[in-house]
């Protein structure tokens, strides 16, 4: 009789666990559309969710710790013209968020430190090129100020943020709808799928077809692909019987999977999140009330399935919060934000350690908010290896008002004459923020060292 030998892993016995009551952000009306992405993003300051608005389109920011019930007259974002569709904040600057819309516009809007006290309509940059709805926005991981956005006009646009002006479009690649988009870890290369089933990868400054892969999946349903580990891609798609499927795919010898596994008749889109410090892939569907992960390694099959966190409500949306906002000490290696239709639900996902010890096996250096290029750098063929730091004494946030004034100050010049008056005034107050940050970060370090002291 031959035993059957589990395979060893750290993350096998990961658990979700749903927040209190009193954690979740209660009572907001989050959008009715009918549109495959998360609906919610988050960062270690914020969490934004798109939600209903009578007449154009709107989401709410909230500071993390706003908990509890949402007064219904709390200001919301509110400059676009038709429904929002996509929401994303930058990874270099917490304080900046993108939106794209049914408007065919694109915003960059700039939220206080505080969180909003009164609503917001106009954006910092308004980013118009698209000539139909746009459903799809990306930051680029590395590179500052860069922005992908797809439409339903089957065209990817990659935007220079700071000279609000498009670098790069990419408009004679795909025949049909754009299902999504996404960079991989150092923004070298950008992965989408399409409704002419194919798979592409591209080289995103010439926008030329590197690899692609016709039919990943045999259904007829909407694809989603990622980038995972070593340049492998993991798409979830559906078979010809509407089963949904995972696949892992290595884009250079695309024939054939390396795995491909049915998991189940639903029929919601499943959107992956993939953590690239532990292998780590989450699937969420849009309107399943439960959350599969997997872990993807080097050996067949590949994708090992680990657990499902379940619940009783479905999920409108899913926010993946950042590797530098989780609770190091309490073995947190993923934080959801699940939308239900009147509530945010934050979800933990731990690995169950009796320390209390900071765990560096699962906590290896991730990728902080600095950015390795500049924009016009990284345009001109400059890549940028991602900036890495360590979790070991948790992630302590310093504002960096810096990060958006080239952004305005470039505006600025492009829109009005130079030696204007108004320019000095706008130097004048530039300099007087950079002094009263550069007081809070001397005042939050100097409250560092006195708890490090009392600690001693």
């Amino acid at each position: 009789m031959s035993r059957r030998v589990v395979r060893t892993s750290k993350f096998r016995h990961v658990f979700g666990q749903a927040l209190k009551a009193d954690q979740c952000y209660d009572d907001i009306r989050i959008s009715q559309m009918t549109w495959d992405s998360t609906f919610c993003s988050v960062n270690p300051k914020f969490v934004a969710m798109i939600v209903d608005a009578s007449g154009g389109g709107a989401f709410m920011v909230l500071p993390l710790s706003k908990t509890g019930r949402i007064d219904m007259s709390y200001p919301t974002v509110c400059g676009h013209t038709g429904p929002v569709l996509d929401i994303e904040f930058c990874p270099h600057n917490d304080n900046i968020i993108a939106s794209g819309s049914e408007d065919c516009s694109v915003m960059i809007w700039e939220i206080p430190d505080a969180g909003l006290t009164t609503s917001l309509t106009d954006p910092v940059v308004k980013l118009e090129g698209h000539s139909k709805r746009v459903g799809i926005l990306s930051w680029h991981p590395t590179a500052h100020n860069v922005l992908l956005s797809a439409g339903c006009d089957n065209v990817v646009i990659l935007w220079n943020v700071a000279r609000g002006e498009a670098a790069v479009r990419i408009d004679s690649v795909h025949t049909d709808l754009i299902y999504s988009a996404c960079w991989n870890r150092d923004g070298s290369m950008i992965l989408t799928s399409c409704k002419d089933k194919t798979l592409r990868v591209l080289d995103p400054r010439k926008g030329a077809v590197l690899f692609e892969k016709e039919k990943p999946h045999e259904g007829s349903r909407p694809v989603r692909a990622v980038f995972v580990n070593d340049g492998k891609i993991l798409s979830t798609g559906f078979s010809r019987m509407s089963e949904r499927q995972v696949a892992l795919w290595d884009p250079k010898s695309f024939g054939e999977p390396l795995t491909l596994q049915e998991l189940d008749t639903s029929s919601g889109v499943l959107l992956p999140f993939f953590d690239p410090d532990t292998g780590v892939v989450y699937l969420c569907g849009k309107g399943d009330s439960s959350i599969r992960y997997f872990e993807v390694t080097d050996e067949a099959p590949y994708v090992h399935y680990l657990s499902m966190y379940s619940s009783k409500e479905s999920q409108k949306g899913m926010g993946y919060m950042p590797k530098r906002g989780l609770e190091v000490n309490k073995c947190e290696i993923a934080r959801f934000y699940k939308l239900h239709e009147r509530k945010c639900e934050p979800i933990v996902m731990t690995v169950p350690r009796k320390s209390d010890l900071f765990q560096e096996d699962l906590y290896p250096d991730t990728i902080g908010p600095e950015p390795s290029v500049e924009a016009d750098d990284w345009f001109a063929g400059k890549d940028g290896k991602p900036i890495l730091i360590s979790l070991k004494d948790g992630f302590v946030a310093t504002t960096k008002a810096k990060e958006f004034k080239v952004v305005k100050s470039l505006l600025k010049t492009s829109g009005s004459t130079a030696g204007s008056p108004g320019d000095s005034n706008g130097d004048v107050q530039s300099l007087k923020q950079e002094v009263k940050d550069l007081k809070a970060a001397v005042e939050e370090l100097t409250k560092r060292v006195r708890e490090l002291e009392s600690k001693n």
